[in-house]
């Protein structure tokens, strides 16, 4: 009768490769869980980049705007200045017509008053 425990030479060592093995699979790392790949270091500095050129553009437009108001502002001063100058002006010749007008009639009333008297 036939031993049925495996207890020749080869069972044995193929039991003991077996075992080995076992052994050396619990060994082994296991694969892990990694993380999702976030944003690489390229992709930041490039937000990065991108965030700083839009700020800088959003204070240049500023200051452009800034520049430009105040050209407005300086054109519609002067506006008001020489508008004010030529309204002094007409007010001056306006009163300088109506004096010339009062005296013109003063004259003529010195006239009728010296005719009147002869």
């Amino acid at each position: 009768m036939k031993d049925l425990k495996g207890s020749g030479l080869t069972d044995r060592l193929a039991a003991s490769a077996d075992a080995k093995a076992a052994l050396l699979a619990k060994l082994k790392p296991k694969p892990t869980v990694t993380a999702p790949q976030g944003e690489t270091r390229a992709a930041a500095k490039a937000a990065e980049l991108k965030a700083v050129r839009q700020a800088r553009a959003d204070d240049k437009e500023t200051q452009r705007q800034v520049a430009a108001d105040k050209v407005t502002a300086q054109a519609a001063a002067v506006a008001a200045d020489e508008e004010a100058a030529l309204a002094e002006k007409r007010g001056a010749r306006k009163e300088r017509k109506q004096l010339t007008k009062a005296e013109a009639q003063a004259k003529r009333d010195a006239r009728y008053a010296a005719r009147k008297a002869r």
